[in-house]
């Protein structure tokens, strides 16, 4: 567990890399933060994509929260932009963040295990 000290070096490191709707940088990493997505465990995988990206200093990689995605039952959603690309996940809790960051961020492989066509709502 890191000390809150931690996290805030780490928070004011990664603020540059955290980009606003609109602009196209990369790759875009959007996490459903409303209160929903909160309630479901969204902050702690906002903190680890945030953590990731900076560990490894990407500065094509950023993350955005975002209010509701429309889908209360299938939070955590994390969504990854990549040029016209977007791929929605669904239940997302920081091992399945783990994977979606090493195998599609890093990697380039869609994890299909948690895409949002998966689920039946």
């Amino acid at each position: 567990m890191k000390s809150l000290d931690d996290l805030k070096k780490i928070r004011d490191a990664s603020q540059s890399k955290v980009t606003m709707r609109g602009k196209n940088v990369g790759t875009r990493i959007l996490v459903g933060m409303a209160t929903c997505g909160i309630s479901a465990g969204a902050r702690p995988v906002m903190n680890l994509f945030v953590e990731e990206i900076a560990k490894r200093d990407l500065n094509t990689v950023t993350v955005t929260p975002v209010g509701c995605i429309g889908e209360c039952a299938i939070e955590p959603i994390v969504e990854v932009l990549q040029g016209e690309k977007r791929t929605t996940y669904c239940r997302v809790d920081e091992e399945v963040a783990k994977r979606i960051f090493n195998e599609h961020i890093i990697g380039g492989k869609v994890v299909n295990d948690n895409v949002i066509g998966k689920y039946r709502l």
